[in-house]
């Protein structure tokens, strides 16, 4: 599964802000909604990402 609908996934199931999810994880509020411009987060990102969508954090 792709990255952005795992996030969205998380998003709706928690009910966090996009703005909240992006400061957790990278110091940046904007991810989320960059994200869904098209913007595609390095490796190191990733792995941030992936290990807040792992532990399952709201």
């Amino acid at each position: 599964m792709e990255l952005l609908p795992r996030i969205e996934a998380h998003l709706k199931a928690t009910g966090t802000p996009v703005t909240l999810f992006g400061r957790r994880v990278a110091r940046d509020p904007r991810l989320v909604l960059d994200m869904r411009r098209g913007r595609e987060p390095g490796p190191s990102m990733r792995r941030r990402i992936e290990a807040y969508l792992a532990e399952g954090a709201n």
